[in-house]
């Protein structure tokens, strides 16, 4: 299982990448590896404001659909439109040309609860 050291990770699958005040997100290796081959995204609209926990849009995947929930509060400033037309790039990299959304965050709280790689290593034990 691929869990890159240099990133933060959610209880609820999701990792986060910071630049500055910029969190790009994405689900992890392990997250689309159980929900199988992915087929289909959907995204909320960029510049929407959004808040901890609230979705960002939904996973279609050949076993189930699901929420995204969003890890930190802030704007939506970029969805990776790449996927509407290859969503099976978050199955082959996750990390990488998979991820799904960019905020700019608005709470750092929120970032100091996210997990290390070692925790989230528990989590998926």
């Amino acid at each position: 299982m691929n869990i890159p050291e240099h990133l933060f990770y959610t209880d609820s699958h999701e990792w986060i990448s910071l630049d500055g005040d910029i969190a790009t997100v994405g689900i992890t290796d392990f997250a689309q590896s159980e929900l199988g081959d992915i087929i289909f995204l959907e995204f909320t609209e960029i510049n929407m404001d959004i808040e901890y926990g609230e979705p960002f849009g939904t996973i279609e995947a050949i076993k189930t659909v699901a929420d995204l929930s969003t890890p930190v509060s802030g704007k939506i400033l970029e969805v990776n439109t790449t996927l509407e037309d290859s969503p099976e790039k978050v199955n082959e990299d996750p990390y990488g040309e998979g991820w799904l959304v960019k905020i700019k965050y608005s709470n750092q709280e929120e970032i100091e609860k996210l997990l290390s790689k070692d925790d989230y290593e528990k989590i998926i034990a």
